[in-house]
């Protein structure tokens, strides 16, 4: 058995699960209007990001509003930053969309995965990859 705090080779390919506490951290953040909208246009620019003051304009906020917004989002996990020159470009995390969304449908419809089918599709005309779309 490996020392604490070390993992085995085995353990490094497994996905990462979301545990409670950190899924109401992120649904907590992401309950406040503004902070929803930052997330979403982040979402929508993604894998370019956007600069903060860009965000904070789009979004009429004062930039020191969304400052503390963008700080919140961060401390979630839901936002990661990058100094480029004089700004601080934004980005949405899209494994922690993933996380948070497999946390939501974890268990659901109890093994019968006929009842999933229709939240699967949900996701399927906006989210597949390119050479899907286009078929």
């Amino acid at each position: 058995m490996p020392p604490v705090g070390l993992t085995t080779l085995h353990d490094i390919d497994k996905p990462r699960y979301m545990e409670t506490q950190e899924a109401i951290d992120v649904l907590g953040a992401l309950s406040q209007p503004t902070r929803l909208e930052t997330f979403r246009l982040l979402m929508k620019h993604e894998p370019e990001g956007l600069p903060a003051g860009e965000i904070a304009r789009r979004l009429e906020v004062p930039q020191n509003t969304m400052s503390s917004h963008l700080a919140i989002l961060a401390r979630a996990g839901l936002v990661d930053s990058e100094r480029q020159s004089r700004s601080i470009v934004y980005r949405a995390v899209v494994d922690r969309v993933r996380e948070i969304t497999s946390f939501l449908v974890q268990d659901c419809c109890g093994g019968r995965p006929e009842l999933c089918e229709p939240l699967v599709a949900e996701f399927a005309p906006c989210c597949a990859p390119k050479e899907m779309r286009h078929v």
